[in-house]
């Protein structure tokens, strides 16, 4: 619809993928048995660590975060030059970070039951179902991200065809 996205996911994956930009400082602060032998970080390891061990989990993220807003930075001033109308920031972990509030114009949650959410996971990582509840439990749950919206769309047992004419109605809003 001629909005610009911005995926912070993608970012952050590509800061851990091979020779990224947070590999060295990964491997400094954990080892070299969480770098894989492409020079990747071991996203496996690194989850079991991570949720396991809260001061791993933060030291990850004191490194990738910043990486990551560094490169959101980057790619929202390159669509402000190029006269973008809309940008899109898709971050996962929106909420749990004050930063991107005061940041944003409007928050859109896209919003399915936990359970709906454990079974797509599941289905695209193969991941186990209690792997990915300790993952969300680690995260904020769904009322707190709920309140954080601006906007809200329900992904629960609709067709694609009827979320794309919502996302359509809400891009009118924009003049997309």
């Amino acid at each position: 619809m001629g909005a610009l996205v911005v995926d912070a996911d993608a970012i952050s994956r590509a800061t851990t993928a091979p020779n990224g930009d947070a590999i060295e400082a990964l491997e400094a602060a954990f080892g070299p048995e969480l770098i894989t032998p492409a020079r990747a970080l071991d996203r496996e390891r690194m989850r079991a660590l991570a949720f396991s061990d809260p001061a791993a989990k933060a030291r990850l993220e004191s490194i990738v975060h910043p990486l990551v807003r560094q490169a959101i930075g980057r790619q929202t001033q390159e669509a402000e030059l190029a006269g973008a109308h809309c940008i899109v920031f898709d971050i996962p972990l929106l909420v749990e970070s004050q930063h991107w509030r005061k940041t944003l114009q409007r928050i859109l949650i896209v919003d399915c039951k936990e359970e709906t959410q454990i079974a797509r996971v599941t289905a695209r990582s193969g991941m186990d179902a209690a792997s990915v509840k300790k993952i969300m439990e680690a995260q904020a749950n769904r009322t707190f991200r709920l309140k954080a919206a601006d906007w809200v769309l329900s992904n629960e047992g609709i067709l694609l065809e009827t979320l794309e004419r919502e996302v359509r109605q809400l891009g009118l809003l924009f003049g997309l």
